[in-house]
């Protein structure tokens, strides 16, 4: 058994580690409001390219009469899909729980479903590109030929620190170039959809070829587990953190009147145009608020693991505070026993 010395200097190092762990919780909890911020102000902007576009197909004849295909190739579907590209994004860092290993069961899961096509994977977040790249081979997206059924084609280790709307618009239009030139079949989405604490999952999301402008094709989804809601739910209490989505604002409703209202618009373009131009947009603000709702995910997980830590050196404490008590009474009950017995020896 340990002695005094030894348990004392185990409860100040765990005393040390719970006040980091509470230190990243709150931390975790500051940088989560800020997300949930970034991805509520990003909504308006969606939901208004959503209209236009709505607006613009209901318009627009899609497909060409003389040729009989879609006058955008981001509207043409390919089948069967021959090669297909998985962007998956996970975090920079790890400390999250559960959270980035979740994300990576799903796309796993999803290439042994498309087992007869080739796929690329594109890795956003520093996890994801180290767990794939354990796995798959790493080659250039303009490679001459394939270095397996399935190769990892991009790495983006710097879009998550800070959201940009320009960097991911520049992946955006690389990968869209690559599907007009008929590189790709099919683009999909794997990332961790964030709508309050309590409601996330796991999604595999078709981002194209765009089937109908405003309606997601969810092709995988894994929800939370009811004790992990519930842990997620209590470390956010803990944290003042609240577990209710984010209300409709003003500019949302605004925007939904738009596509809805029943007047004619006038366009200072043709809505031919209007289309071709923003279709781009439209997946790249897909790709956008993926990225915003995954680090709105990686921090609560964050703020959980970091919460349950902290409970968990409580328990250690609490355990190690008890042991210590005992070894320090079995130690004066032994020197007041040999006192009597040398007491009584004399005697």
């Amino acid at each position: 058994m340990a002695n005094v010395l030894d348990l004392r200097r185990r409860i100040r190092s765990v005393k040390n580690t719970r006040q980091i762990t509470k230190a990243m919780k709150m931390v975790s909890a500051a940088k989560l409001r800020r997300a949930q911020e970034r991805a509520l102000s990003a909504r308006p902007f969606a939901q208004m390219l959503t209209n236009v576009l709505q607006s613009a197909v209901s318009r627009t004849e899609l497909i060409d009469p003389s040729t009989g295909l879609p006058r955008h190739p981001l509207l043409s579907n390919r089948f069967p899909e021959k090669s297909v590209l998985i962007i998956v994004v996970t975090g920079d860092r790890g400390l999250a729980g559960a959270f980035n290993s979740n994300v990576l069961k799903a796309p796993l899961k999803f290439v042994d479903y498309l087992k007869d096509k080739n796929i690329d994977v594109e890795a956003i977040g520093r996890k994801g590109r180290d767990f794939l790249r354990r796995r798959f081979p790493v080659v250039k997206p303009d490679a001459a030929e394939r270095a397996g059924r399935v190769q990892i084609v991009g790495e983006h280790l710097d879009l998550l620190a800070k959201v940009q709307y320009d960097a991911v618009e520049e992946l955006a239009n690389g990968i869209i170039k690559r599907y007009c030139h008929e590189q790709i079949d099919g683009v999909y989405l794997v990332f961790n959809e964030f709508k309050s604490v309590i409601s996330q999952r796991v999604i595999v999301e078709r981002i194209l070829p765009v089937q109908e402008i405003g309606r997601r094709e969810v092709a995988q989804a894994e929800e939370l587990t009811k004790e992990e809601r519930e842990r997620m739910g209590e470390a956010a209490r803990r944290a003042g953190v609240s577990l209710q989505g984010a209300e409709t604002t003003e500019l949302e409703r605004e925007a939904v009147k738009f596509g809805t209202a029943p007047v004619d618009y006038i366009y200072e373009q043709p809505p031919e145009e209007l289309l071709n131009d923003l279709l781009p947009r439209y997946v790249a603000s897909q790709i956008y608020q993926a990225l915003l709702e995954s680090v709105a995910a990686e921090h609560a997980a964050r703020m959980t693991a970091m919460d349950s830590a902290t409970n968990n050196a409580n328990d250690v404490i609490d355990s190690l505070t008890l042991t210590l008590n005992r070894v320090r009474q079995a130690a004066i009950t032994k020197e007041i026993i040999e006192i009597v017995s040398g007491a009584a020896a004399l005697s």
